[in-house]
């Protein structure tokens, strides 16, 4: 397959959306779905019944596995198996669409979050290998690049960004941009700087 000549993408991936692109698109966050939410409540019923279960059976120093117990612990292997399936789900169509652009090339950072749900890991790795199976160069920034604090206009650093600031406003030329797109874009230009 041929190298993709169209723009580079850059990718931000955060907790209020799966991943914010330098092209504007967005990929929401699953777990904020009414679906996910439902099993998650359910999830959370069944292990509380389970535990207080164990909590009766208790003889002594040990507990006792009862037939209920054994049958609740399957119908929660269940769910769990659908919650994983649900998000993997998700992670391979939004990796498979922001692939079937055919950018040039892919930067994401290199984060150090672990963040069971969401899926980060797994998320990086999608996009890893599709862009080695489509000729599409990625690339991983370094950790500690400001792509959040850099203003995309001026290029200033706000080192007092607070994560709980999802709008980035520059003291300097005062541009105001919605700071995971921002990100996005400084990610891209990331590419620029280590060509």
């Amino acid at each position: 397959m041929d190298k993709p000549l169209n723009d580079g993408i850059g990718i931000d991936i955060g907790i209020k959306t799966l991943a914010v692109c330098s092209d504007k698109a967005e990929y929401k966050n699953i777990n904020k779905t009414a679906k996910v939410r439902k099993l998650k409540k359910k999830k959370r019923r069944l292990q509380r019944r389970i535990s207080k279960k164990y909590s009766k059976n208790k003889k002594g120093v040990c507990y006792r596995k009862t037939r209920n117990i054994i049958k609740s612990e399957k119908q929660l292997l269940k769910i769990n198996h659908r919650l994983t399936n649900i998000r993997h789900d998700h992670i391979h169509k939004a990796t498979s669409e922001i692939i079937s652009r055919q950018p040039k090339f892919i930067v994401m950072e290199d984060l150090n979050v672990a963040v069971q749900e969401q899926c980060f890991y797994e998320f990086y790795r999608q996009i890893q290998y599709k862009c080695q199976w489509n000729n599409i160069e990625f690339v991983t920034a370094d950790r500690y690049y400001p792509s959040s604090k850099k203003c995309i206009c001026c290029g200033s650093i706000k080192k007092n960004l607070k994560l709980s600031d999802r709008i980035y406003h520059c003291d300097n030329c005062g541009n105001t941009v919605d700071r995971d797109y921002q990100a996005s874009v400084n990610l891209m230009r990331y590419y620029e700087l280590t060509a």
